[in-house]
């Protein structure tokens, strides 16, 4: 349930609907904002029985949300988030954030190489996986800790902020330690456990949309997050599964705009794995940003044909700068 204040309620008359919430069980959870002071009722099983609160002073109406996301939604937070990741901003009024890197952390000369690349041509963020879930036991499953001192080292070599995967628990004090952001990946977006853990954490958060999940799962994922009191999460739609074969994956664009009608959290899109293919990387790259993305994330690596994970995918150092400079002419058409 969301309680919505007069605007001109007084702090005695907030503070005594927040006391009245706990006094019945619930969590209250104050949500500031420029036009109306509103407070978030949770951890209620069921309905809420709001003749209580309703007549309290200063409050305007309360607003039964049926959604199993909240915090994550619009009612509960109207203005749009930003979220920071060491100076890198994702969100509403920035400009669109390019992340790129190669799928998997493979040699040093690889990392610093692949950063030197995409530094040059505008990215603003480093990926690389050093911990890899691979649908098969036999393929390369990443060089674990050593992958991402690896990857610290070319962010830091570069100046950019790095990104890479926790795929279990235990991963998360060693890779906090490492990395700017964490990625919960497609695989892992339902694992609950995990999702709990990295939302006690302070850092900032993709996650990656479920290859068969519905819009309300997505967002239903980023609450588990958000109700650990870490709200830095930045979606990701990365193509879902549908009966089509030709592409890796089904790229859900329209997932952007509707996201950003439901949510207030910043979403981008990684056109590499949806697509599998260089050759549609970029006219989707380019696609995303017009349904209004709030950033890309693309796969880069020296020597494609050589990569141990994903080559069919990745852009080459020449084919990122090249998609860059098309982006910043779009950019500019888009009025960033």
């Amino acid at each position: 349930m969301l309680i919505v204040m007069h605007h001109h309620a007084t702090r005695a008359q907030i503070d005594q609907v927040i006391a009245t919430v706990e006094e019945l069980g619930y969590r209250a959870e104050p949500i500031p904002g420029s036009l109306r002071t509103a407070i978030g009722v949770l951890g209620n099983q069921g309905y809420v029985d709001d003749s209580t609160i309703r007549n309290l002073p200063g409050v305007r109406e309360t607003i039964h949300v049926s959604k199993p996301y909240k915090m994550v939604s619009r009612d509960f937070h109207p203005e749009p988030s930003v979220v920071d990741v060491s100076g890198v901003r994702f969100g509403d009024g920035e400009k669109p954030v390019i992340i790129a890197g190669p799928c998997s952390i493979e040699t040093e000369q690889q990392m610093l190489e692949a950063a030197t690349q995409v530094k040059a041509a505008g990215a603003q963020m480093l990926r690389g996986g050093a911990f890899k879930p691979r649908t098969g036991p036999h393929t390369f499953q990443g060089l674990g800790v050593e992958g991402l001192k690896i990857l610290q080292q070319a962010g830091r070599a570069s100046g950019l902020p790095v990104v890479t995967e926790v795929m279990r628990i235990e991963q998360l004090d060693v890779i906090c330690r490492y990395a700017d952001m964490l990625q919960v990946g497609a695989r892992n977006m339902q694992n609950f456990d995990l999702l709990k853990e990295v939302g006690k954490t302070e850092h900032p958060v993709l996650l990656k949309r479920g290859m068969s999940a519905t819009i309300e799962e997505f967002l239903a994922a980023a609450e588990y997050i958000v109700a650990e009191g870490n709200k830095r999460v930045v979606l990701c739609e990365r193509g879902i599964r549908t009966f089509e074969k030709a592409t890796r994956n089904t790229l859900d664009l329209s997932v952007v705009p509707l996201i950003r009608e439901m949510s207030h959290l910043p979403i981008i899109v990684d056109p590499s794995h949806a697509t599998g293919k260089r050759s549609l990387v970029s006219v989707m790259s380019k696609a995303a940003l017009v349904a209004g993305a709030h950033g890309l994330m693309i796969e880069v690596h020296p020597d494609p044909a050589k990569a141990l994970c994903d080559g069919a995918q990745s852009l080459t150092g020449a084919g990122f700068a090249e998609l860059m400079g098309e982006i910043s002419g779009l950019l500019q058409y888009l009025g960033h």
